[in-house]
């Protein structure tokens, strides 16, 4: 039953319709709502009444802030149980619906006589099918249509929903509602340049006249070539719609790169959402960027490709919560992941929707993989609501991922123009970043004050070289970008994790509350030359943050090397 200000609520929602805004100001009683449609969608008309939408209820689950608490106690090197990585069985006592929740679920379902399939492996997600008219019913919505003035192609929303009383305290959201994931293939950008010059140029390391290839890689970092020992540690890379890895293409790029590598050696592919790394298909060279730079730098890790086709089951989250659905899935994950994929933050997901997601990574880390992101490679990003401000990116916004950013050049290395970076709107400052970002605002703060979240999630955490990449794909070209960046480091975290394996120590897990203690950053290589400079419009001036001493939104906390890496991890 709903309360009778709700009706009036109705009469709001369908003033939004019609004037494409919602003044927040409303009588009580919405459970989510936003002001207006993002940039890019105009509505078109009330959605028709017999159209079948493909919901989710995200239960309540039994102690969120109970797994966050488990997360430090064993991520923390100050902790006394460092180390001490959770089973996938106590992760699961944490995320699992609340009996109440799933009582008053399953009641509400049954009245309605409405079929809920079960989701997660935990009974987290909830899915219903539901026509546009008992939708707006159930709810008190008005799901429309709205297009994607990018792509031409139309989607169902509402500005606005509520839930019914008997639910309320025990569903967390419904989706897809009130996010606007843009229907278009979306990945960073790749940096395509004429392949640099086979000779020695004046300030380029001689390791390094070909490009930042493996060699100049171990050269700068001190990655070790040494094979990895330990086939049960795993480096995950994450795939999808396009990004095509060329088994032929990757035994060309060892062959002319890592000659003293087999080049037989190769990588598996796991397809989840019919995924599917068909090899007569085209690619938009991702997959052969993230998987030549893991393999060919990772010397010996096994390397598993989660390929996300489009046969979403999570809807609007296209893949990404099926993925880490299936990461948790899993008895053993791999104990590191990369994913050079992203979205914009408030132009695609609403906020509880990225925090069901940001927590389905600290499972993971809870159970000691390192999930690394790049930090894409939009600069400071363009606000779909205030075209001055910045805009953070997903899932770098998420405390509990290790954002990769972006630098150029080689000795000494500067940051990156492109690389994106910045404070999310989402998630407050975490406890292991409070004392860096602090000092950052302290002195920095004041430039570009207004424009960014300053009680915000800083991002990203660290970086790495992200130009003047060669990878082969029929022919040799040059990409780069943070998504070559992020791969590198995670490389580079697998190696170590080898090294801890044959010493019987556990992985190093979530990487962050590490990296930002007092001998983390003693660690890094810190980058204090160069900025981000992007544009929004044609007549926009140049925008975005310098690199300076100490942490900051453009590099993180610096570039890792391998030595100074093993070390902090206690080996």
């Amino acid at each position: 039953m709903f309360p009778t200000s709700w009706l009036l609520c109705l009469a709001f929602i369908d003033l939004v319709l019609a004037t494409g805004y919602l003044n927040l100001a409303l009588p009580n009683g919405y459970h989510e709502a936003r002001n207006a449609a993002p940039s890019g969608f105009t509505l078109v008309e009330p959605a028709p009444a017999d159209a079948t939408l493909k919901l989710r209820f995200a239960l309540a689950q039994n102690d969120p802030d109970g797994l966050i608490s488990a997360l430090y106690d064993v991520s923390d090197p100050a902790s006394p149980t460092y180390g001490q990585h959770l089973t996938k069985m106590e992760v699961d006592k944490f995320v699992a619906p609340r009996p109440a929740a799933v009582e008053a679920v399953d009641n509400w379902l049954r009245e309605k006589k409405i079929a809920g399939t079960r989701l997660s492996h935990t009974g987290d997600w909830v899915g219903f099918d539901l026509p546009v008219r008992q939708a707006n019913e159930h709810f008190a919505a008005n799901f429309s249509i709205f297009l994607d003035t990018r792509t031409g192609k139309q989607i169902i929303r509402t500005l606005a929903y509520a839930l019914p009383a008997e639910l309320q305290g025990h569903v967390d959201f419904i989706h897809p509602t009130i996010s606007f994931a843009s229907t278009g293939s979306r990945h960073r950008a790749l940096v395509a340049k004429p392949t640099v010059a086979n000779s020695v140029k004046q300030g380029i390391p001689t390791a390094c006249v070909n490009g930042t290839t493996p060699a100049c890689l171990q050269y700068i970092y001190g990655i070790p070539s040494t094979p990895a020992v330990n086939r049960d540690n795993q480096l995950g890379v994450t795939g999808r719609q396009g990004g095509i890895a060329g088994y032929s293409y990757l035994k060309t790029f060892l062959e002319t790169y890592r000659p003293d590598m087999d080049p037989n050696t190769n990588f598996t592919v796991v397809g989840i959402d019919g995924g599917s790394n068909n090899q007569s298909l085209p690619s938009i060279s991702e997959g052969n960027l993230d998987i030549q730079y893991t393999v060919g730098v990772a010397t010996g890790v096994p390397v598993d490709y989660v390929f996300v086709g489009t046969e979403w089951q999570d809807g609007e989250f296209e893949g990404w919560l099926d993925e880490a659905n299936y990461l948790l899935a899993l008895d053993n994950p791999p104990q590191v992941m990369t994913t050079s994929w992203g979205e914009y933050e408030e132009s695609y997901f609403s906020r509880p929707v990225t925090e069901r997601l940001c927590q389905a990574y600290a499972q993971l880390g809870a159970r000691g993989v390192s999930f690394l992101v790049a930090s894409l490679d939009g600069g400071v990003g363009c606000s779909p609501d205030n075209i001055t401000n910045f805009e953070a990116t997903f899932p770098s916004n998420c405390p509990y991922v290790t954002s990769v950013g972006g630098t150029d050049h080689y000795d000494p290395e500067i940051a990156w123009p492109y690389s994106s970076g910045g404070f999310t709107n989402y998630f407050p400052t975490p406890a292991y970043q409070k004392a860096a970002v602090s000092t950052y605002l302290a002195r920095y703060g004041h430039e570009n004050a207004g424009r960014f979240n300053a009680s915000g999630r800083g991002f990203p955490d660290i970086s790495a070289l992200a130009t003047q990449y060669p990878i082969f794909e029929g022919v040799w070209f040059d990409s780069g970008g943070t998504s070559a960046a992020s791969p590198v480091i995670a490389s580079m975290v697998a190696l170590v994790n080898d090294r801890l394996r044959s010493i019987g120590k556990p992985p190093l897990g979530w990487l962050n509350p590490l990296l930002y203690s007092e001998k983390g950053i003693l660690a890094l290589t810190d980058i204090t030359s160069g900025n981000s400079s992007i544009t929004c419009t044609d007549s926009d001036q140049p925008r975005g943050f310098d690199a300076v001493p100490g942490w900051d939104p453009v590099t993180g906390l610096g570039t890792p090397s391998f030595d100074k890496l093993l070390a902090l991890a206690g080996f």
